[in-house]
């Protein structure tokens, strides 16, 4: 389970690249000239960096604390899989 999740945490950040850069070639033509063009940039960047380290951050979160976090779902599931023979 925490191999999936860290998996889809990752796959999510690569979409999020893909879609930003996508979005910023799409309306590049359509973006003002001069300084509001570096400002778009500025602010794709950061969505990008803080988004990048927040999922980052979870990731470790979840390797540190995974026994506490998935502990209850294994039983749970340990527990289904019981009822089901």
């Amino acid at each position: 389970m925490y191999r999936r999740d860290v998996l889809v945490a990752y796959a999510f950040v690569i979409g999020l690249w893909f879609a930003i850069i996508f979005v910023m070639i799409g309306t590049w033509n359509l973006a003002p000239e001069g300084p509001w063009r570096t400002i778009l940039l500025i602010g794709g960047a950061a969505v990008l960096l803080f988004n990048t380290a927040s999922m980052g951050a979870m990731v470790r979160h979840y390797k540190e604390d995974k026994d506490f976090i998935y502990g209850l779902d294994i039983k749970h599931l340990d527990e289904m899989r019981g009822h089901r023979h």
